[in-house]
């Protein structure tokens, strides 16, 4: 086991491993106890009581936080034509086709989000094996792959996150900075919170959210009453 710094020790003792916090509490807690030497981001992790194996039990969106989440996104848009057009006024950093395959193939990651045109899936879809594993692939359930490309760039430049359950039924969602007063990353935090409750499957019995809490980078997490919203 890793040999826990002196500044994770100390933000340690500053937290009741055996309380559930309310969201107010958590998130202050969550600012107080950050020891990066950053403005580091605020996280939200949530466990689900969820079966990703079944379709019908798949958790994965995405949402524009009240609040944006203190980065600028760095947006790549594939279009030709009018669409590219657009897509340049609207501010993505990044438009064009085949070349900017043959640039990501060739090891050119600048950028975080990536938007295309149905037309162009065809296209992406050669980078499935680059993509994919970063989670950047399009996806017409983030509204990645759609013709109002200005809203999907737009949305993106504002603070849209992603959510996506993993095989064990969890979800990481950054909400903000440590610099955002507490009041805007628990609006965040509970506009987030809303979300994730309403995409609850059907098919899912019992509690639903088993365990939820907050952290930061480096930090140590901080156990949520999800009761508490």
């Amino acid at each position: 086991m890793a040999k826990k710094s002196k500044a994770l020790r100390a933000a340690i003792e500053k937290i009741d491993a055996t309380k559930l916090y309310s969201v107010e509490e958590a998130v202050a807690l969550a600012k107080e106890t950050s020891f990066a030497k950053f403005d580091a981001t605020v996280e939200v992790a949530y466990n689900l009581n969820i079966d990703v194996k079944k379709s019908d039990q798949q958790i994965r969106g995405a949402m524009v936080l009240p609040n944006g989440t203190g980065k600028t996104a760095r947006v790549l848009v594939f279009a030709k034509g009018a669409k590219a057009e657009e897509a340049t006024a609207a501010g993505a950093d990044f438009v064009g086709s085949d070349e900017l395959v043959a640039k990501i193939n060739g090891g050119w990651l600048d950028f975080d989000v990536v938007i295309a045109t149905p037309d162009m899936m065809a296209v992406v879809g050669r980078l499935g094996r680059v993509l994919g594993p970063r989670n950047l692939m399009p996806n017409p359930k983030t509204g990645t792959v759609t013709m109002d490309v200005t809203k999907a760039v737009e949305e993106s430049k504002a603070g849209k996150v992603n959510y996506r359950a993993d095989k064990a039924g969890n979800v990481h969602v950054p909400i903000g900075k440590v610099s955002f007063d507490t009041e805007k990353l628990v609006e965040n935090f509970k506009a987030l919170n809303s979300v994730i409750a309403a995409a609850k499957p059907a098919a899912s019995k019992g509690a639903y959210i088993t365990n939820l809490s907050v952290t930061t980078t480096m930090g140590p997490g901080i156990k949520v009453d999800s009761a508490s919203f």
